[in-house]
């Protein structure tokens, strides 16, 4: 099997459900057309030899290589937004104004856990903005919990993203 034509092939579904998960069902539509004439050709010639062990073997190869490859671009192209939130017991307050200098929308909810109170700070960003969210916030506190999600939906608020200087 033509190994471009097998790693291409195996690269595009990775990204396809990954876009469709996260709502863009277009992107992901218009990877799936040009998915299937590639798929067609791509299995054919496996099928042509599959008698072959190393045929078989190289096409298990080439799908393990596709998925890492696929995986790599998707995280790469950093489409969608994602949902961070930090827990912080001193300075929360002080990460979500430092947030807000930054240009991203955010929300202070106070709250407590085994150790006192704390301030849970939220912000809805742009996938590709996530390393800037947690330089800030690392910044302000270094201990602070924090967790990100995929935000596979999003409607509304304040979702400007920081100003790049």
């Amino acid at each position: 099997m033509n190994r471009t034509l097998a790693l291409l092939h195996l690269s595009l579904p990775s990204p396809r459900i990954l876009l469709g998960t996260r709502g863009q069902t277009r992107l992901a539509a218009a990877i799936g057309f040009f998915e299937s004439p590639v798929f067609v050709l791509a299995i054919s010639r496996v099928l042509q030899d599959v008698g072959n062990v190393w045929n078989v073997l190289g096409c298990c190869s080439d799908f393990a290589a596709g998925t890492l490859v696929g995986l790599a671009v998707e995280e790469k192209l950093a489409l969608g937004y994602a949902v961070v939130q930090a827990i912080s017991q001193t300075n929360g307050e002080e990460i979500a104004t430092a947030l807000r200098g930054a240009g991203y929308g955010v929300t202070e909810i106070a709250g407590e856990e085994l150790a006192g109170k704390v301030c849970v700070v939220t912000t809805v960003v742009k996938r590709r903005d996530i390393p800037a969210v947690m330089d800030l916030g690392g910044e302000v506190d270094g201990a602070a919990f924090v967790t990100v999600d995929d935000a596979n939906r999003v409607y509304r608020g304040h979702l400007q993203s920081a100003q790049r200087t």
